[in-house]
């Protein structure tokens, strides 16, 4: 039997778990993900074991300000227009790739060099990653090569209840977002 939690209960159990290193489900703009903290390979390891995906994919850090990915990505390759371009308030969800730092996992680089990176404007994503005080992994709630979920009864189907739920909506982004290398300019992924 499910047993629906109130919506701010599940929000402290999430950042509670997050801190145990523990894969939370939450809504973002479009579908619900898996998250987790970055800066611990065994739980991301997990994750990827989870979704049977592939652990040279690399995965997406989002957060709620630009300063929380600093101690990720490396900005002295950053040039302050490419900053702004991360920064703007864009229209639809746009997901940056850019260089990493030397020491950022492997897991989370795909072992390409670069970091996928997004500043969130999910309000309740947004307060997650303010109360987890850094950005938290982001990846589809689903397995690999399946369509991703906006439904939390296939959650429960697919994954049981053993891995927390924050309850939220999810956003308005019909899609998931686009990928934009800032590097060089071109869209990786562009739904």
């Amino acid at each position: 039997m499910l047993i629906k939690y109130s919506n701010n209960f599940s929000f402290i159990y999430c950042i509670k778990m997050l801190h145990a290193n523990k894969i939370i489900i939450y809504p973002t703009e479009s579908v619900f993900g898996f998250g987790c903290n970055p800066d611990n390979d065994s739980v991301i390891t997990k994750l990827f074991k989870l979704k049977n995906r592939n652990i040279n994919k690399g995965v997406i850090l989002i957060a709620s300000q630009y300063n929380y990915l600093l101690p990720y990505i490396n900005s002295d390759k950053i040039l302050s227009f490419h900053k702004k371009l991360m920064c703007c308030n864009w229209p639809e969800c746009i997901t940056f790739l850019v260089p990493a730092k030397f020491n950022v996992s492997k897991l989370i680089t795909g072992n390409s060099g670069l970091i996928a990176v997004r500043i969130t404007k999910h309000p309740l994503v947004k307060k997650l990653c303010e109360y987890f005080s850094k950005p938290i992994v982001s990846t589809s709630a689903n397995i690999s090569g399946m369509p991703s979920l906006t439904k939390k009864k296939y959650l429960f189907k697919y994954f049981g209840l053993n891995i927390p739920l924050l309850y939220g909506s999810l956003g308005k982004n019909l899609y998931p977002s686009r990928i934009f290398n800032i590097m060089n300019g071109e869209f990786i992924r562009n739904d």
